[in-house]
C-alpha cells in the first residue's frame, strides 16, 4: 500500500493576487502543510543549526539562516555565493525534504512556471525586529525561475518594489501560509521584510520562519 501524503496535495485553490506581471501572491496556500514545514525545519535545525551571517561590509544578519538543498546561501567577507558544502559544519548541506519539494513544484505551476526544480531552499528565521533589507536576488544563473517564498509562523509585512531601489513600496501583509512567487518579468524587483513585531504563533512561539526557494544553475 502506497505511504499516505504528508499533507492533501489536492487542496481548494487558494486566493490569489497578481502583483505584477510574474509575480504572485497565493494566499493560504501552504497552510494544510505548514506543521510539516515546521517539522522538517527543526530536522535541518539540528544538521546545519541557524547561524547570523556577515555581509561583504562586516554587518551581521538581523535574520537567522541555514539551507537545505543541493547548494546553500552563505555570506561572509569575501561576499555572496552559493556553496554545496556548510562552510559551518564541512558538510553537505541537508538534503531537501519532499514537504519542501512537492510545495515548491505546486505553487511555482500555480504561479505560471511548470517542471520547478529548486537547488536551494534558505530558511529564515526572524524574531522580533529582525527585518531583511531591500535587495534583488542575483546570485543565481538561472534569471527567468521563480523566487518561491512561504511564510510560516507570525504575520509579516513584505516590502514589495521595482526594479530600482528608489522605486515606490507596496507593503503586503503575510500570514502563515501565504506564498509568494515572482520570476520571469518580475525577477529582479526589489523587495524586503519589515521589522518583525512581537507576538505568538501556535505553531511557531515567538519567531517567523520563511523558506525561500531558488533555481540556481
Amino acid at each position: 500500500m502506497d505511504p499516505l501524503p504528508l499533507f492533501d496535495t489536492n487542496p481548494s485553490p487558494a486566493p490569489s493576487e497578481t502583483l505584477e506581471e510574474g509575480a504572485v501572491l497565493l494566499r493560504a496556500f501552504a497552510t494544510a502543510a505548514a506543521p510539516a514545514l515546521v517539522e522538517e525545519v527543526s530536522r535541518i535545525e539540528q544538521a546545519a543549526p541557524f547561524r547570523h551571517l556577515v555581509t561583504p561590509g562586516g554587518y551581521p544578519m538581523s535574520v537567522a539562516m541555514t539551507n537545505c538543498g543541493r547548494v546553500g546561501w552563505v555570506s561572509d567577507r569575501t561576499g555572496y555565493r552559493y556553496d554545496p558544502v556548510d562552510p559551518d559544519t564541512g558538510a553537505p548541506w541537508p538534503a531537501m525534504p519532499r514537504a519542501f519539494l512537492d510545495l515548491a513544484m505546486r505553487a511555482a505551476a500555480e504561479a505560471g512556471f511548470p517542471g520547478y526544480d529548486p537547488d536551494d531552499c534558505l530558511i529564515n528565521r526572524y524574531v522580533a525586529g529582525a527585518k531583511l533589507g531591500l535587495h534583488q536576488d542575483r546570485d543565481e544563473n538561472d534569471a527567468w525561475a521563480p523566487i518561491v517564498s512561504v511564510s510560516l509562523g507570525l504575520p509579516a509585512v513584505f516590502l514589495w518594489g521595482g526594479r530600482r531601489r528608489s522605486d515606490p513600496l507596496r507593503r503586503l501583509r503575510l500570514e502563515s501560509g501565504d506564498v509568494v512567487v515572482w520570476g520571469g518579468p518580475a525577477r529582479f524587483v526589489y523587495h524586503g521584510v519589515a521589522p518583525l513585531k512581537d507576538g505568538l504563533d501556535p505553531l511557531t512561539g515567538a519567531v517567523r520562519l520563511n523558506l525561500t526557494f531558488r533555481k540556481v544553475f
